[in-house]
C-alpha cells in the first residue's frame, strides 16, 4: 500500500505528514531553491533529484491556494522548487491567467507534464476556467489524472502529443518535464499524434469561443502552430516556450515572420508586454540558457486589448 501524501500550504509553509527526515529534505530542497534561484536554479534539479533517491517514494500534494491541489512525487526535481515559497513559476504566464480571470476562456493545456496550470486556470481565483490538459507520456498520465481527481475531476485530460496532423509518433526523453516527440523514431514510447485543429474536428472545443493555448510540446512548437490555423483564427493567445539555448530564437522567428499572429513578450527590463518588432529583444531577455522563456502570439484583437490593459496594471 502506498503512503498517504506529504501535505504542504504554500500560503502558510505548514508541512504536515513528513517524518523527520522527510523535513529536513524539503528545508534543503528550499533553501536549494533560494540559493540556485540567482543563477537561473542551474544544477538544482539534479541535486534534488539524488536527494529523492534517500527519500521513501510517496507524493507531496501541494495547497496552491484554497481551491487548488497539485501533487507530485516528493523530492522531483523540477517541480520542488515549489516548497520555495517566493519562487514563482512561469510568472509571465502566471501575469496573464491572473488578469484574465473574468473572460470566458478555455485553457488548452498542450504537453501538460502533471497539470500545475490546468490546476490553477481551473480554480477559483483564476475564474474557474474550463481546461484540457493534453500529455502523452504513459509516466506522466497518471500522475496528471491525479491531479484532476484530487481536484474534483474539474478538467478535462488527454492522452495524446500535438503536432502538424494525426498520426502517431514516439515519445522519448530523460526527463519527464522534457519528454519530446522532436527526436528520433527508431526508439521511445508510441504515442497518439493529433492537431490543435482536430479539437475542433472532434467536438473537443467549440468556433467562437476564446481561447489560451499552452504549448510547452519541446521542440515541435512550430508544428504544433501549422497544425491550429484554424483555431488560431478564434480569440486565442498561444503561450509559447522559446528556449533559452536557441540564439536564433527559431520558434519566435516562425511566428514573427510566417504566421499573421503578433508576437508578445514579458520583458522584466519594463514590467510590460512588450509586441517584438525586432528579434534582438529577445538576446537581452533570454539570459540564462538552461531556461524556457514564454512568448505569445494572437492575431485576435480582443486579446490584444486586454494584454493593453493588463499592461497599465503593471505600470
Amino acid at each position: 500500500m502506498s503512503m498517504p501524501p506529504i501535505q504542504f500550504d504554500r500560503a502558510s509553509g505548514v508541512l504536515e505528514g513528513a517524518n523527520a527526515w522527510e523535513r529536513l529534505a524539503a528545508v534543503a530542497l528550499t533553501m536549494g531553491s533560494k540559493i540556485s534561484s540567482n543563477f537561473s536554479h542551474r544544477g538544482y534539479n539534479g541535486c534534488a533529484n539524488l536527494l529523492r533517491k534517500a527519500l521513501p517514494e510517496r507524493d507531496i500534494e501541494m495547497k496552491l491556494n484554497e481551491d487548488a491541489k497539485f501533487a507530485f512525487p516528493y523530492g522531483d526535481g523540477y517541480w520542488s522548487k515549489l516548497l520555495n515559497r517566493t519562487f514563482s513559476y512561469e510568472g509571465e504566464l502566471d501575469l496573464l491567467f491572473h488578469a484574465s480571470a473574468d473572460v470566458d476562456y478555455t485553457l488548452l493545456d498542450c504537453g501538460a507534464n502533471y497539470g500545475y496550470w490546468s490546476v490553477l486556470v481551473s480554480s477559483k481565483p483564476y475564474g474557474s476556467h474550463r481546461a484540457i490538459a493534453i500529455e502523452p507520456s504513459a509516466a506522466n498520465f497518471p500522475k496528471l489524472a491525479n491531479n484532476a481527481r484530487i481536484n474534483n475531476n474539474r478538467f478535462d485530460v488527454m492522452k495524446c502529443a500535438i503536432g502538424a496532423g494525426r498520426g502517431t509518433a514516439r515519445l522519448s526523453g530523460a526527463k519527464h518535464e522534457a519528454f519530446s516527440i522532436a527526436g528520433s523514431q527508431d526508439a521511445g514510447e508510441e504515442v497518439p499524434v493529433i492537431a490543435l485543429d482536430n479539437l475542433l474536428d472532434d467536438g473537443k472545443v467549440s468556433a467562437g469561443g476564446k481561447f489560451l493555448i499552452k504549448l510547452d510540446v519541446e521542440g515541435v512548437e512550430i508544428e504544433a502552430i501549422k497544425g491550429g490555423a484554424r483555431l488560431l483564427k478564434e480569440d486565442s493567445v498561444i503561450l509559447c516556450e522559446e528556449h533559452g539555448n536557441d540564439p536564433q530564437h527559431t520558434v519566435s522567428r516562425f511566428i514573427l515572420e510566417q504566421t499573421p499572429l503578433k508576437l508578445i513578450v514579458y520583458d522584466p527590463r519594463s514590467n510590460r508586454m512588450e509586441t517584438v518588432k525586432e528579434l534582438s529583444i529577445l538576446d537581452r531577455i533570454k539570459v540564462s540558457a538552461n531556461v524556457g522563456y514564454n512568448v505569445f502570439g494572437t492575431a485576435s484583437a480582443f486579446w490584444q486589448d486586454r494584454i493593453s490593459a493588463l499592461n497599465a496594471r503593471l505600470q
